[in-house]
Formats: C-alpha cells, sequence, structure tokens
C-alpha cells in the first residue's frame, strides 16, 4: 500500500516536471520570438528613418528659410503659411513637386478670388462659411482643376471666411506665403540639397524586381515539387505588387524632375533614360509572369506532365530579373540579364520539346513573353528581342512573327479545369 502511494506521488512528481518542463519550453519560444519581432520592427523603423532622413532635411531647410523669406524679407510678421506651403510641396510624391507648387497658387488664388467676392455680398457666419466652401469646390472642379487645386481652393476659402474679420488684408500675404513657401521648395530640392537620382531609382526598383525574382523562384520549386499551395502563394504575393510598381514609377518621375531642375544632377540625364525606357517593359513583366505562375497553378491541378527544363527556365527567368537589377544599380550595359534570359527561352524550348499539356504550353508561351519584355528593358529593339527569342527556342526564322506565341499544343488527354 505505501509503496503504491510512493509510485503515484513519483508519477504524479514527474508529470508535474515533464509540464513544468513544456511551460518552460513554451514560455522560451515565446520570448524569443517577441524578441525577434522586436528587433524586426527596430529594423524596419531604422529603415523607414533612414530613407526618409533626405526628405525630412529637405523639409526642415525649406521651412526655415521660407518663413526668413517671407518675414525678414518681405516683411510679413506672420508668415505661418509660407513654411506650410513649403512642406505642403515636399509632402507629396518626389516627381510631382513642381506641380504640386503650381497646383498651390493657383487654387490660393482661386480660394482668394471664391471667398473675397462672396463674404463682400454675403458676410461671414457659419451658413456664409460652408455655402463659400461648398461654390469653391464646385467653382474649381468646374473650371477642370486638379484634386490639390481643389483642395487648396476650399482651405484658403476657409480661412478667408474665418480670418477676415481679425486679420486685415489677409488675401495678399496668403498668395504671396504660397508662391514663397512653393518656390523655396523647389529650390531646396534642385539646388541645396537635390537628392541623387540614380539613388532614388536604385532603392525603389530593389523591391519591385525582387518581389518578381522571389515569386518566379518560389514557382519554380512549386513546379519541381508539384506543390500547388507553393505557386498559389506565389501568384498571390505577385498580384499585390502595386506598391512596389507606384514606388517605381514615383521613382523614376521624381528622377527625371530632379535631373530637370537641378543644375548639379544635370549630367544624370543620360543614366537615367535606361531606367525611364524600362518602367513600361518591367510593368508588362510583371503581368506577364502573373498568367505563367496562374497558370501553372492549373498544371499542377490537372496533373499534366511537368518537363525537368520547365522549372529551369523559370528560376533562369528570375535570375535574369536578378541581373537586370544589379546591372542597372551598377550603370552596366545589362548584358547578362539578356543571356540569362535567352538561357530562360532555351529551357522553355526543351520542356516544350518533351511534351507538355495545355497549361504547361501557356507556361512555355509566357516565359518566351517575360524574357522578350526583359530584354527590351534592358535596351534593346522590340523586334531584335523577338528574333533572339525565336532563335533561341529553336523557331525557324520567320521575319515579323511575335515573340510570344502560345506553341503547337500537345493535348492532353482530358481537358483542363479553368
Amino acid at each position: 500500500m505505501a509503496r503504491d502511494r510512493l509510485f503515484r506521488l513519483l508519477r504524479r512528481d514527474r508529470t508535474r516536471d515533464s509540464r513544468s518542463d513544456v511551460d518552460s519550453t513554451r514560455i522560451a519560444e515565446t520570448v524569443a520570438q517577441v524578441r525577434q519581432r522586436g528587433k524586426d520592427t527596430l529594423q524596419d523603423r531604422l529603415h523607414r528613418v533612414r530613407m526618409s532622413l533626405a526628405l525630412a532635411m529637405q523639409a526642415g531647410l525649406a521651412a526655415g528659410l521660407s518663413w526668413v523669406a517671407a518675414h525678414e524679407v518681405l516683411g510679413n510678421p506672420q508668415p505661418v503659411f509660407a513654411p506650410i506651403a513649403a512642406v505642403g510641396t515636399l509632402a507629396v510624391s518626389v516627381g510631382q513637386r513642381f506641380r504640386r507648387t503650381v497646383e498651390l497658387i493657383v487654387g490660393v488664388a482661386a480660394g482668394v478670388a471664391i471667398g473675397d467676392v462672396l463674404v463682400h455680398f454675403l458676410g461671414t457666419g457659419p451658413w456664409q462659411l460652408a455655402l463659400i466652401v461648398t461654390v469653391a469646390i464646385l467653382l474649381t472642379i468646374f473650371a477642370g482643376g486638379s484634386v490639390g487645386i481643389v483642395i487648396q481652393a476650399a482651405a484658403t476659402a476657409v480661412l478667408i471666411v474665418t480670418l477676415s474679420p481679425s486679420v486685415e488684408a489677409l488675401e495678399i500675404p496668403r498668395f504671396v506665403d504660397a508662391f514663397v513657401g512653393g518656390g523655396i521648395a523647389l529650390v531646396v530640392t534642385a539646388i541645396l540639397l537635390p537628392l541623387n537620382p540614380l539613388r532614388v531609382l536604385n532603392r525603389a526598383a530593389r523591391p519591385a524586381l525582387d518581389l518578381l525574382a522571389d515569386q518566379l523562384n518560389a514557382t519554380a520549386d512549386g513546379l519541381r515539387e508539384r506543390d500547388r499551395e507553393k505557386v498559389q502563394a506565389a501568384l498571390d504575393r505577385l498580384r499585390d505588387n502595386k506598391d512596389e510598381l507606384n514606388t517605381l514609377t514615383e521613382a523614376i518621375e521624381g528622377a527625371k524632375e530632379t535631373a530637370l531642375l537641378s543644375p548639379a544632377r544635370w549630367h544624370r540625364r543620360d543614366e537615367l533614360a535606361p531606367y525611364a525606357e524600362a518602367a513600361d517593359p518591367i510593368d508588362r513583366t510583371m503581368r506577364n509572369s502573373g498568367t505563367l505562375i496562374r497558370r501553372a497553378v492549373t498544371l499542377i491541378e490537372d496533373a499534366e506532365p511537368i518537363p525537368e527544363p520547365m522549372p529551369q527556365a523559370v528560376d533562369h527567368l528570375a535570375e535574369a530579373v536578378r541581373l537586370l537589377k544589379r546591372e542597372f544599380a551598377q550603370c552596366e550595359e545589362p548584358q547578362q540579364a539578356r543571356e540569362r534570359s535567352l538561357c530562360a527561352v532555351s529551357e522553355a524550348g526543351r520542356a516544350y520539346a518533351e511534351g507538355v499539356g495545355f497549361s504547361g504550353s501557356v507556361v512555355v508561351a509566357q516565359v518566351r513573353t517575360a524574357a522578350s519584355d526583359l530584354m527590351v528593358a534592358s535596351g534593346i529593339s522590340q523586334e531584335e528581342a523577338n528574333r533572339l527569342v525565336r532563335q533561341s527556342f529553336g523557331e525557324t526564322e520567320r521575319p515579323g512573327a511575335p515573340a510570344g506565341p502560345e506553341p503547337e499544343v500537345k493535348r492532353p488527354t482530358a481537358p483542363p479545369v479553368g
């Protein structure tokens, strides 16, 4: 009896120790995850700070100089709107600052005119404020004003109605402040603290091209493993690429604006040309790669044959994207990217020769089309890219034929789904 009780106590202690060990392990894992998450968050925040440092310095300098210009030079005792206009100009996307300044001045002028006229006839008060803002918005929209002009007109109308009873002659200082703030913001970005356009472009191109290359690699792995979920995840991630593409497009426009306005960056104009010309082909490569990955999902679902060269072709395409990014960043002729694109086409030709189904033939065709787009992005003509793609695929030369037609389909025994 005593022995049984002793055994039960020992078992209970062992169970308790085992549970304690499990709990300790879980706690340790949770603490490690929290620490890693905090580390990642800190790194992300520091990265965002580094990316925004130049903008913050430009905004601070522009705000200070605009206040000095409006207060000391023009004699405005309360130059509130000049720093606001300067910071508002710099806050918009890089590449739209000159347009922003014009919109700022035009919007303020419209708001002053509308506000003054209506205040003269209607007076001031809450219902007058509501009516004047409504009229200012509708009139600027009717005149074809952009969103920026409409916002400035409405904001200025609000100031005219609310501050006119207590501040005399508000209209001219408001207009002058807008002109001074926007102008100084442009001077800061163009002359005093101009950004390096190539550095801006390289930073902006990296996320878009890395995203494309990573998802193509994931698709190649999914094809080798016949892992539908992995390929579907790559497709979902590639579809969510608007932020990366918008960042790249804005950076290209900003670089062109900087090279146009900044004398210190005029010598960079020729170096910016490849990026500007590559924007559309890269966008097409993204879309064609999306079609490729979508058909890869269907290919796996329908249990079509996957010849060994097919995943290789997709991997070569991913590597061509990375090489294009690297050679652009180093201002080199993207010869390696072109060669790797043609390797992708050659492997796609081998896969087709070994036998593919309906969706497989679409994957092959999209490899060809995406490779052609990458070669155009690298700086060669569409006609030459088409010719090289057909040659690498193994087709007989056919002048004028498109680069990425859907090959002759070897029909599967059962119709594919989707």
